[in-house]
């Protein structure tokens, strides 16, 4: 029987909707469905759920050399320049069939030192990654960990691209408190070591029977000899990478303890710091590597002498021009101590180091800033600030003795009453500096950041923010310090309260905005006027949760000028200090009971009110970070976030699926 040409019709469209349902029913899903790379050398493997496909990137059959290539079997090499790329996988069969997935590529050189840069702002503006639509708890979280030998008080930092164990990596190194240094690969799961290296053996300078120092062999016997830093000190200041010559710096801290160690005596055992320089791709010794820090200059009562016992390297290393500065406060205030800046000769470690002290006809004045690091100007300059201690600088005449002072200082060749080869180039000491150094009231807790080169407005070019434990902001004019005025604060460029109750860290920087983590406060965003070259004194915006003490030094990760995220860690669970009123902390070994988890947070920068992440959101635990240590700030880097904790450095990212 014929059909009529209306039911050929008929069957026809039936039997197309049928096909194209079916076609259009089917769906395919590549994986990892987002990824982070650095730009040219990581490359990355993505599959299909059909194996049968075609690749492209942003559109172009197999990439290109501006967004990346991709290989038939999904292998994608990234351009070399950053940015966010969408690749696709087409079916064969039916082409209008596809999956798709977002790589980032990051054109980060590195975290080499200690809050990102020199001037300590603590931002990574090449993050291409982490923004928020990624940083939810279905597309964020924990992806490993890595285990270490003690507690992680320094920064990790992080290496683009090292070759190292036959390949192109990019690596972590990560210090402990048993005198331990790691280089971990930055993106493998599980974890891959590629050295591991002891800083007391003897291949990097140690002798017999020395070991980390014990922690009641040098605390403040005036507080019952407990320590803030337990069971063992050993690294706490954060190492520096000089990238041109792979080359990681890093203080130890040591002791050959005897028969009374440990026992809050304060025995005379030999205490060692020495300042190593390892080969990044092996952990090995340089030449000339390693040295024994010793420093002395001459003050009222005779020479004043460096003493390893009595000091503490808490403060995150510099680098500067071919000098690596190590600083030095004390052990919870234990005495006799001074601070100290020693700068060394990175050419040749054992040339005579630059020494500068910033009390030496007094006592105390100790560089501390909570495990921030000297910052750095352009011209090379060198800006500390030390706490409680003796201030006679004015009036005059000088007995050159810096206590609760913002110090600027100068590398030369010549000798001060401070020391050799630096000099004092400026100041600034508060009007209430004997109250300070009365109450404990360190101006010193804090770091100091320097805030970019000012371009508009006719106030100052160059500006430092610092804040202490007052909470009291000073903004001062790095040109014009200001020195000592005992009637006022006027003579420097602007004075605010800022975190409510001191800061124990360093702020941040990101788009004319500063970030305070205060103890027992919340993080509180201060926003610059650039026409104004002052700060607005009102909160711009603060978080919804409150940091414990020491409070936290927050990170910021941006793509330039947008998708800017605080991270913060909250660490008030750190410990022997931790507030528990039914248990004693103050003991080794610690109660379970005083301490716990480090827990990671992920603001808007804009409005410090929204939190996109935390690491307890996820049910089951599933982010939770090892125990907290105080000092240490998150590091971010190519889409990842890296915590030191109490015996591993924990990893997050962007889950695959």
């Amino acid at each position: 029987m014929k059909l009529s040409s209306r039911t050929t019709r008929i069957r026809f469209f039936l039997t197309w909707t049928l096909l194209t349902g079916l076609a259009w029913s089917v769906s395919i899903t590549i994986s990892p469905k987002r990824a982070a790379v650095v730009v040219s050398t990581q490359l990355q493997q993505f599959t299909s759920s059909d194996a049968n496909v075609t690749w492209s990137v942003d559109g172009v059959a197999g990439g290109s050399a501006l967004v990346g290539t991709i290989s038939t079997t999904g292998l994608y090499t990234p351009p070399a320049r950053a940015g966010v790329h969408v690749v696709k996988a087409t079916t064969v069969a039916t082409p209008h069939v596809s999956g798709s997935a977002t790589v980032a590529v990051t054109d980060l050189a590195g975290v080499f030192t200690y809050h990102n840069d020199k001037a300590r702002t603590g931002l990574n503006s090449r993050e291409f990654a982490l923004m928020p639509a990624t940083v939810t708890t279905s597309t964020f979280g924990k992806l490993f960990s890595c285990p270490v030998d003690g507690a992680v008080y320094a920064q990790p930092l992080w290496v683009r691209s090292l070759s190292i164990a036959g390949g192109t990596h990019n690596v972590i190194l990560v210090a402990t408190q048993h005198d331990s240094l790691y280089a971990f690969d930055a993106d493998a799961s599980p974890c891959v070591t590629y050295w591991h290296i002891h800083l007391l053996d003897a291949l990097h300078g140690g002798t017999a029977g020395e070991r980390p120092v014990v922690w009641n062999d040098v605390g403040n016997a005036g507080f019952g000899c407990f320590g803030d830093i337990y069971p063992e000190v050993g690294v706490t200041g954060t190492p520096v990478i000089d990238p041109a010559t792979s080359t990681i710096y890093v203080v130890s801290a040591s002791e050959i303890p005897g028969p009374d160690s440990g026992k809050c005596a304060f025995p005379p055992f030999p205490f060692f710091h020495r300042l190593h320089a390892l080969d990044l791709l092996t952990g090995h010794e340089r030449p000339n590597a390693p040295v024994t820090i010793a420093a002395s200059t001459p003050g009222v009562g005779g020479v004043v002498t460096f003493s390893s016992q009595y000091h503490h390297n808490r403060s995150g290393l510099a680098l500067s021009n071919n000098t690596v500065y190590v600083s030095f406060a004390a052990h919870e205030d234990q005495g006799p101590y001074h601070g100290w800046v020693v700068g060394y000769n990175t050419s040749d470690l054992t040339q005579s180091p630059i020494v500068f002290n910033t009390t030496p006809n007094g006592g105390s004045g100790g560089v501390w800033a909570g495990g921030g690091a000297p910052a750095i100007d352009n011209g090379g300059d060198v800006y500390v600030t030390t706490g409680n201690g003796l201030f006679d600088a004015l009036p005059l005449p000088s007995f050159y003795d810096y206590g609760d002072s913002i110090l600027r200082l100068h590398p030369f060749h010549g000798v001060t009453p401070n020391g050799v080869n630096l000099r004092v180039a400026g100041y600034f000491t508060p009007d209430d500096q004997a109250l300070l150094a009365a109450v404990d009231g360190d101006l010193g807790s804090g770091a100091a950041v320097l805030l970019p080169d000012q371009t508009s407005g006719s106030g100052p070019k160059h500006l430092l923010a610092q804040v202490g434990k007052e909470g009291v902001v000073y903004l001062v004019d790095r040109d014009n310090m200001g020195q000592f005025n005992p009637s006022s604060n006027d003579q420097i460029v602007q004075t605010f309260l800022g975190p409510q109750f001191g800061l124990w860290g360093a702020p941040a920087w990101w788009q004319n905005n500063l970030y305070f983590g205060g103890q027992s406060d919340s993080i509180r965003q201060f926003t610059f006027e650039p026409a104004a070259g002052v700060f607005n004194p009102t909160v711009t915006s603060q978080s919804s949760e409150a940091f414990g003490y020491p409070g936290t030094t927050p990170s910021i990760s941006s793509h330039g000028a947008s998708h800017g995220l605080v991270w913060a860690l909250d660490v008030s669970r750190y410990g022997y200090a931790s507030f528990n009123p039914n248990v004693f902390c103050s003991v080794v070994p610690l109660p379970a009971a005083c301490s716990g988890p480090a827990v990671l947070h992920a603001y808007d920068a804009t409005n410090l009110a929204l939190e996109y992440w935390n690491s307890s959101m996820a049910a089951n635990s599933r982010d939770r970070a090892g125990n907290a240590v105080k000092f240490v700030p998150p590091t971010v880097a190519n889409g990842k976030v890296y915590v030191g904790t109490r015996n591993r450095v924990d990893v997050y990212g962007l889950l695959p699926n």
